[in-house]
Order: structure tokens, then C-alpha cells, then sequence
């Protein structure tokens, strides 16, 4: 044997020796407190006896949670091997929806349903894809034009804001620092997050969602970076055709409505700034802020009903964003099934997701883009478009 062999034999020899051996193939303690492996079974069980403790303890009513399990099952479902049962489909969902709802380590998850901590951290990865992968196009559907006529119809009927397409806006989600990123993460609040970008339609439910920005960056350079952005600026976004406002003739293009994190745009409207401002522009950043108060509520549910977001999320940043998709599909999926069961008063504590750093908008703001702004002003303030208690709220 020459002595290139013997290294690498003598190389691997010491890898082995190094290589951490297992005490245990499963550890004592889950042998004794789940023997059979049924005891998420008897406690799925016991709560579906009681439709109120189910929707407590999974955030959704049994109806939601049995058709995510028809929908995820054929996707989670593994075969036994070597005698080993696998864990079943109903036991990965239901651990998952439980991590997600209680906000626990993934550590509090093993200790309380007995299995092996990184069993539970595969299963959650795992069912965490199987959502976002399986269950998109369902429940965050693809924008067409139809889509935007049937929210901005909404949003003019609920917000009295006509020809908008949705509510944007953008949330800090706290994170571990991933090793070696030094400032990437660390945003102007003073900690490590990651940023969700989403658009919202009036009935609280996302329509676009965009995850995983450093937390460093600014608002305009996340919203700018996204495909959607992209789209909007090469005209490939199906916006409906531009129409008058009611009771004007000048055709007005229709609009996301954000805060004065974002810069204004022909189809991006933000509020006048400043302090000494007219009637027209005061009432204008009421009736912008009636409409965009749908993302701000939306970012509340989120955290109200999945409370991952009430602690930093204490894993990986890939693995985070993966928790975060998975709880914008489960939002929407709730809410088309089992609707609102949060008063809407208790929704807009959505501290733990901290809104993202506002911009100056220095040499970004277009004549046209004013002068749809104006548009609207002069509508707000018109016969038409006044609503009769706005004076008193500006």
C-alpha cells in the first residue's frame, strides 16, 4: 500500500473516531412517556370532543384542520423502515400548527409530545415547505386583472378609497443573527430581523408577500427589488385600465396605498408630509390611512394568531423564512374558512413585528405621480367623495 492510501485511510480512521456516536437510538425518557407512539393521537382525540378547546389549542376550527390534513397527507406520508413506524401525517401537521400558534422552542415541543428534538425540527421544516409548496396557489392566488377589480370594488366600498388595488407595507420579524453576517440583519430598531413585505386586500388577507430581506436594508430598496415592483415597472403588472374617479372625467390609474415609508409612484400613493399642511392634503391623509390600516390589522392577526412572532424566531434564516411562508399561507387559509374570530380593536398590537425604517424620498416624487395625488385630494374634499365626519377626525 503506498503512502498516499495509508494518509487517507489513516485521515478517515480519524474522522470516525471523532464522529459523535448516538447513546441512543431513542432516548429512554420518550420510550417511557410514549411507548406506542400515540399520544398526540389520544390528545387530537380528546380535543375534537370539544369544538371551542380544538380551535384554542390549533388556532383553527376541526373542518380547517381536516382538510389541511386531506390536503398535506399524500405529501407527508412515509413508509416504515426496518420495523420503525414513521411518524404519521396528522401528528407532523398538528406539531407544526402547535409550534407555530404557542411560539415555544422547538425544545418545550419535544419535551411536551415526546419525541426526539431533532425529529420534531425535521418534521416542522418539513411540513413548514409542504405548505408554502402545496397550498399557495390556493389560498395566495395569482394576481390577474379580474383579482385587482374585485379589491379595489372592495376597498371602495369598505375604505371609500377607489381605484386601489391594496395595501402595502412592511414588518421587522426578529431573528437569531445567522453566523458571519455581521450588521446584515441588525436594523435601525436595534436588533436582528428579517423583512416581510406584503400587500393586503380589505379582508385582511395577503395577496402578495415578499420574504426574507436583511434587515439593514431600507423600505424602498426591498419594495424596489421585488418581482412585483419588476412587473409594474415594465407594465406586465394586469392592472385594470385607468378610469375617473366617481363624479370627475380625468381617467386616474389605480394604486397601492402605502405609508411614508414608501415613495411615491403613478401606481404607489403615500401621504403629503410635513407639518403645515392644507385641508385637502390633511383630509387626504385620512382617507389614506383609513385604507392602509387594512396591512397594519393584517400584521396583527398574523401575530395574534401565531404567536412565533411574539419571540425571535430561534433558528436558521433559511428555516425562518420557511416558518414565516408557512403563517402567511395558514393566515389566509383560516381566515377563507373560518373568517375573523378577533375583534378587530385587539388585532393592531403587532409589536413584535416592528414597522420598517421611513425613507426621505429625496428627488423621487414624478409631476404626474402629484398630480394623481391632487386628483384625489380634490375628490376626497368634493360633494362626492366627502364622507360626512372626516373634518373632525383630521
Amino acid at each position: 500500500m503506498d503512502r498516499k492510501k495509508k494518509c487517507a485511510l489513516l485521515l478517515l480512521l480519524r474522522r470516525y473516531r471523532k464522529k459523535k456516536q448516538r447513546r441512543f437510538w431513542v432516548h429512554p425518557f420518550i420510550t417511557i412517556m410514549n411507548p406506542v407512539g400515540n399520544y398526540f393521537l389520544l390528545k387530537y382525540k380528546a380535543l375534537k370532543t370539544d369544538e371551542k378547546k380544538f380551535f384554542e389549542y390549533f388556532r383553527m376550527s376541526i373542518f380547517s384542520f381536516e382538510e389541511l390534513l386531506s390536503l398535506l397527507s399524500p405529501y407527508l406520508q412515509k413508509q416504515s423502515y426496518k420495523g420503525r413506524i414513521p411518524v404519521m401525517p396528522l401528528e407532523m401537521i398538528g406539531l407544526t400548527i402547535r409550534f407555530l400558534a404557542t411560539g415555544n422552542e422547538i425544545r418545550n415541543i419535544h419535551l411536551d409530545y415526546y419525541r426526539g428534538i431533532s425529529t420534531v425540527a425535521k418534521i416542522i421544516r418539513v411540513v413548514c415547505n409542504a405548505i408554502w409548496k402545496f397550498c399557495l396557489n390556493a389560498n395566495i392566488p395569482k394576481i390577474t386583472q379580474q383579482l385587482f377589480e374585485e379589491i379595489a370594488a372592495d376597498f371602495n366600498k369598505k375604505a371609500n378609497f377607489p381605484n386601489c388595488i391594496g395595501a402595502v407595507d412592511g414588518k421587522h420579524i426578529r431573528v437569531r443573527s445567522p453566523p458571519k453576517s455581521g450588521s446584515l440583519f441588525f436594523n435601525y430598531k436595534g436588533y436582528n430581523s428579517i423583512v416581510l413585505l406584503a400587500i393586503v386586500d380589505s379582508k385582511y388577507r395577503f395577496i402578495y408577500v415578499d420574504i426574507g430581506a436583511y434587515g439593514k436594508e431600507s423600505d424602498s430598496t426591498i419594495f424596489h427589488n421585488t418581482k412585483l415592483y419588476d412587473l409594474l415597472m415594465r407594465g406586465d403588472l394586469p392592472t385594470p385600465t385607468s378610469r375617473p374617479l366617481p363624479g370627475f372625467q380625468e381617467p386616474v390609474p389605480f394604486v397601492f396605498v402605502g405609508d411614508e415609508a414608501f415613495s411615491i409612484s403613478n401606481n404607489v400613493m403615500r401621504p403629503y408630509s410635513g407639518k403645515h399642511l392644507s385641508v385637502k392634503q390633511r383630509v387626504f391623509n385620512y382617507r389614506l390611512s383609513r385604507a392602509r390600516r387594512y396591512v397594519e390589522c393584517t400584521f396583527g392577526i398574523l401575530a395574534n394568531k401565531w404567536r412565533i412572532f411574539h419571540r425571535p424566531i430561534n433558528v436558521s434564516y433559511d428555516f425562518a423564512i420557511d416558518i414565516v411562508k408557512a403563517c402567511c399561507i395558514l393566515h389566509n387559509f383560516v381566515i377563507n374558512r373560518d373568517e375573523l374570530d378577533t375583534p378587530i380593536e385587539m388585532i393592531i398590537d403587532n409589536s413584535e413585528l416592528q414597522p420598517l425604517q421611513q425613507g426621505l424620498n429625496v428627488g423621487s416624487q414624478v409631476v404626474s405621480a402629484n398630480i394623481i395625488r391632487n386628483e384625489y385630494s380634490d375628490y376626497f374634499t368634493s360633494e362626492v367623495g366627502a364622507l360626512s365626519w372626516q373634518l373632525k377626525l383630521i
